[in-house]
């Protein structure tokens, strides 16, 4: 695999090395050897799967300490704008935000370290988002900010009367209102 370091601390895109034939692909979309060795040392201890249609925008979500949340995320079926900011308030890059679009024809992965607030655009008539966590949800702890705060100025790549929400979502505050 192949990790490339993006301009915010930490945040670093995986690019799996993709055997392909006339049957098909096949690669290892993880190994804890390979991905301590070139990324970072991290153990996850959940994975988790969702499905969503065209306009779904799910987060920014986070959790705060104890229960703060690295992630590595891809997308198996579909594409989607992947979306992390940096809300480590000592950061220099406090409040800045990547964005990349994962595919199921790209086969990039993200791996978003704790500290950073994390939410995806569905691109896709339909989309399988598959990431690990190293550490487990907590509902007590999640925290999220809006998806449209006027402070980020986030592409979503979607039209705003086309963004599906959660009700949750719907309610999330701006970041100033959360730092």
């Amino acid at each position: 695999m192949e990790v490339n370091r993006t301009e915010i601390n930490g945040l670093s895109i995986i690019k799996p090395k993709i055997f392909e034939d006339e049957r098909g692909y096949f690669f290892e979309s993880f190994s804890m050897r390979e991905f301590e060795e070139k990324a970072c040392k991290t153990v996850f201890v959940q994975d988790n799967e969702s499905k969503s249609q065209y306009g779904v925008l799910r987060g920014l979500h986070f959790q705060i300490p104890p229960f703060e949340q690295a992630k590595l995320v891809r997308v198996v079926k579909g594409r989607v704008l992947d979306v992390a900011v940096d809300i480590r308030k000592d950061s220099p890059t406090f409040a800045k935000y990547f964005s990349l679009e994962l595919s199921e024809d790209n086969k990039l992965q993200l791996f978003i370290p704790r500290g950073f607030a994390h939410g995806f655009a569905v691109l896709s008539n339909e989309v399988i988002f598959q990431y690990k966590c190293d550490n487990y949800y907590s509902p007590m702890h999640e925290r999220a900010i809006r998806w449209n705060d006027p402070h980020l100025h986030i592409d979503w790549r979607l039209p705003a009367a086309d963004i599906i929400l959660s009700e949750k979502d719907k309610k999330n505050p701006f970041l100033c209102d959360t730092f």
